[in-house]
């Protein structure tokens, strides 16, 4: 009698779990050597670092999202569209929520997986904090159905300031984004940009110099309070430039329907605001007792990215808690940690199957890269490589090289290669911001 298929079952479609079901099933499914399962709740991957043009509507999904059931007949693993919200490790099930259609009646009803081993790659979510008013009245941009409808509130808003009869009102056309880190300060920038694009379109009843405004609120001493000081000294400089005001020391304590409250008694009158402050696991976590959580709601791992005390679970990317060798700092929450880790988790894969030890994860550092775009090329400022600072166009080419890599991971050589051709002759075809 045979021995049965191992199946490795992904949840979380993101930068990690779908490059790592990717490369599992290059590696194993193709071979009939594993079954691989990728789980997530959307039908379309898109990289996070992406979120803030997509919500600025300066990228448009249709183009740059990866469609999960098409790539997963191409790459030899299987995907299944569903939200974890349940653990069974006795039995080895995890369990599936309902899919509800448009009208909130039940699609799908609740489903069961086995799996030999599981790998929880689901990403995380913004921190609110318990502040009064964030979940009510801000914005987050979590995946990028969120992302859409930011895009979606920003060109309505922008069409109804043009057509209303009345004068605009107090923080009609101004936007708040709360945590000046990475996401936070590209999104101000890219709004910046947008926005002034968009009236070019014919919106001559805004006037975007008096009309707009980006109000960016950090907690912290400074902007980008995780990198280096030339950077944040360098991105502030810039922040100034384009006219957004910076609010930084001021710990938000209240969020209504057109205002931002904050400790020092600073009242931010703006209908749009946007939450990018803190970083957190996701909620559900909290039900799979005897799991090692810690205070993030994240799910502490061990240097082979093994969940601690679960021989058959792993986690990767922004849920897992990675504690760095000799030192008590974690692996940071960003795209090329996930990307690392699911080179690494994938190759443990393939091992484990022969019987042979775990490979250890070692997280290599190959620096920050910031996205300041406020014009049709951007600006992107970074540090790269160690101590070398890199701006302007230089920064810029780098930045796209790391999506580059990103989709080799995902599509090979050639298709990147088509890709660029591609978007090469489609230049000026198409308009420069997402106008519906």
């Amino acid at each position: 009698m045979s021995k049965p298929c191992p199946h490795i079952v992904i949840v979380g479609g993101g930068a990690g779990g779908l490059v790592l079901a990717t490369l599992l099933g290059r590696r194993l499914g193709r071979h009939g050597t594993a079954k691989i399962t990728l789980i997530d709740h959307a039908l379309t991957h898109v990289w996070k670092p992406l979120l803030h043009e997509i919500a600025a509507g300066t990228l448009n999904t249709d183009s740059d999202s990866v469609n999960f059931l098409s790539h997963a007949k191409s790459h030899h693993f299987r995907f299944v569209q569903g939200k974890m919200d349940g653990l069974d490790r006795t039995e080895r099930l995890i369990w599936l929520a309902p899919v509800l259609d448009e009208n909130g009646e039940e699609a799908v009803p609740r489903r069961s997986f086995d799996y030999d081993t599981l790998v929880v790659a689901v990403g995380s979510t913004a921190n609110d904090f318990g502040i009064p008013g964030v979940k009510e009245h801000c914005i987050f941009l979590d995946d990028h159905q969120q992302a859409d409808r930011m895009q979606q509130r920003l060109l309505r808003d922008f069409l109804r300031a043009q057509i209303q009869p009345e004068q605009l009102g107090p923080g009609q056309l101004q936007i708040a984004i709360v945590g000046a880190g990475a996401t936070g300060v590209e999104l101000a920038a890219e709004l910046h940009r947008s926005a002034r694009s968009l009236v070019a379109y014919g919106l001559d009843r805004i006037d975007p110099e008096h009309d707009i405004g980006i109000a960016l609120i950090e907690a912290a001493p400074t902007v980008l309070p995780a990198l280096a000081s030339r950077l944040q000294e360098a991105t502030e400089k810039q922040l100034e430039r384009l006219g957004i005001k910076l609010l930084t020391n001021e710990q938000v304590v209240e969020v209504t329907g057109n205002q931002i409250r904050t400790e020092s008694g600073a009242v931010i009158d703006a209908e749009i605001k946007v939450w990018c402050a803190g970083v957190r696991g996701p909620e559900f976590f909290k039900q799979f007792k005897g799991l090692k959580i810690n205070r993030a709601h994240q799910l502490e791992v061990d240097q082979t990215l093994q969940v601690v005390g679960e021989a058959d679970v792993f986690a990767i990317g922004d849920c897992a808690a990675c504690v760095l060798p000799g030192s008590d700092s974690q692996v940071p929450p960003r795209a090329q940690a996930a990307y690392q880790q699911a080179h690494t988790l994938a190759s443990t894969l393939q091992r484990r199957l022969g019987g042979q030890p775990p490979k250890r994860f070692v997280y290599k550092d190959y620096g920050s890269l910031i996205s300041l775009s406020y014009s049709a090329v951007g600006n992107l400022m970074g540090n790269l490589f160690g101590t070398v600072m890199i701006e302007g166009l230089l920064a810029r080419l780098t930045y796209l090289s790391l999506y580059r890599k990103h989709q080799l991971s995902l599509h090979g050589l050639r298709w990147v290669i088509m890709n660029v051709v591609a978007r090469l002759f489609m230049r000026g075809t198409q308009p420069e911001l997402k106008l519906h």
